[in-house]
């Protein structure tokens, strides 16, 4: 299966009916304006007016899912994560890979597909992806095994970014099987304890993956499959959709190892 038809089976197969609501003591805010823009063209709506959600506090956001609460975050860590920082953050290395955990409410935003524009196009949309690659990377550094599949587009992106050459740094370091994807412009190898794949074309220069793969003797919730898929339709606009799911995890991996 190439990784147009990966993403295909991905968006259809966890494509469920999820909202965002924000529960304020104080009413909306300018902040509630900038969640609603960064979802104002995805299939996740945003609401402020949430008499409808019960039995939560004030001042948190909440992902409902076919009208049951899935997840719940203070307002602060999401507007800490995502709405007052920029993508300055994940490839400077201003954020550690150990600062890379994510409010639950975005996390669970799993099987949702998105369609996302990188600067200039957008200010914010593309972060989505950022910080659920970075997300990804810290699970597969926590777990310290199994194996991490990452693409650049182009090798040399890992060096450009300090914050990814920081963070891949640390994942070489430990025991985790590291390959890298991406047009041959530099070697990685050298510097980094990694596997590293170049080529051109599909998979390679037009593909966005972040893929951990534990041991299937894995257990506890650092060494659970995760895994992002991210396809560039016209250039800086990215389909892209992540999963939790561990068969649709392994046929991803699955799918890289074969065809890069």
């Amino acid at each position: 299966m190439r990784l147009d038809a990966q993403f295909e089976k991905l968006a259809s197969d966890g494509a469920t009916d999820k909202r965002l609501a924000v529960v304020r003591r104080d009413g909306s805010t300018p902040l509630d304006s900038m969640l609603r823009r960064l979802f104002a063209d995805q299939s996740v709506t945003v609401t402020v007016d949430s008499s409808d959600v019960e039995g939560v506090d004030d001042d948190v956001a909440v992902l409902v899912e076919n009208d049951e609460v899935v997840a719940t975050s203070p307002l602060a860590s999401l507007e800490r994560a995502i709405l007052m920082v920029n993508s300055d953050i994940y490839t400077t290395g201003t954020l550690d890979l150990d600062d890379a955990a994510l409010p639950s409410v975005l996390t669970e935003l799993a099987d949702v597909p998105f369609r996302l524009r990188g600067y200039p196009l957008a200010h914010k949309e593309k972060l989505l992806l950022i910080a659920m690659s970075r997300q990804i990377e810290l699970r597969a550094h926590r777990a310290d095994r199994g194996e991490l599949h990452a693409s650049f587009q182009r090798l040399s992106r890992i060096d450009d970014e300090t914050g990814t050459m920081r963070a891949y740094e640390r994942l070489s370091d430990g025991d985790v099987d590291v390959h890298v994807y991406g047009e041959p412009d530099w070697d990685p190898e050298p510097r980094l304890d990694v596997t590293a794949h170049a080529g051109y074309g599909h998979g390679y220069s037009d593909s966005w993956f972040v893929v951990f793969d534990p041991p299937a003797d894995a257990i506890g919730p650092d060494t659970t499959p995760a895994g992002l898929l991210a396809l560039e339709e016209e250039p800086n606009v990215w389909r892209g959709v992540w999963t939790f799911r561990p068969g649709p995890v392994t046929d991803l991996a699955e799918t890289v190892r074969r065809q890069l």
